[in-house]
């Protein structure tokens, strides 16, 4: 079988471990925009926002505090490390260059607001820039 450049095993593998770490970005960048209107943020208003069981939450925001970027107690309010908020203002500013980006190339808004929020977990650095580039030219 011919190896393409969609079926490159190496490729598989990057695209695995960014799928694993997509759920802790929408996570904090959903947490950093509830506190941003609410000011206070609790797994209810998570449920919500994501369409999903309290279970689910609980289960993810455990993850969270794993992984250092959130604090809470139970039956208590959520809140952002400073290396949560770090990370939810870098997925929302790579999810508005490639919003922008879209809307420069033509793509209709709602489109691009949808294809956006997928794109952001997966860009490198280094089409970041280009788009960011691209964006700042037009």
């Amino acid at each position: 079988m011919t190896t393409t450049r969609s079926s490159s095993p190496h490729l598989f593998k990057t695209t695995q471990g960014r799928n694993s770490f997509e759920l802790l970005e929408d996570y904090v960048e959903a947490i950093n925009e509830i506190l941003g209107k609410k000011g206070s943020v609790k797994n209810v208003d998570l449920c919500k926002y994501f369409g999903v069981s309290n279970a689910t939450v609980s289960k993810n925001i455990k993850r969270l505090i794993k992984a250092k970027l959130v604090e809470s107690e139970k039956y208590k309010h959520i809140f952002l490390t400073s290396s949560g908020k770090k990370l939810a203002e870098q997925s929302n500013a790579r999810h508005e260059i490639l919003f922008n980006f879209l809307i420069k190339l033509g793509v209709p808004r709602k489109i691009a607001e949808i294809d956006s929020e997928g794109m952001e977990h997966h860009i490198s650095k280094e089409t970041l820039n280009i788009m960011k580039k691209f964006n700042q030219a037009n």
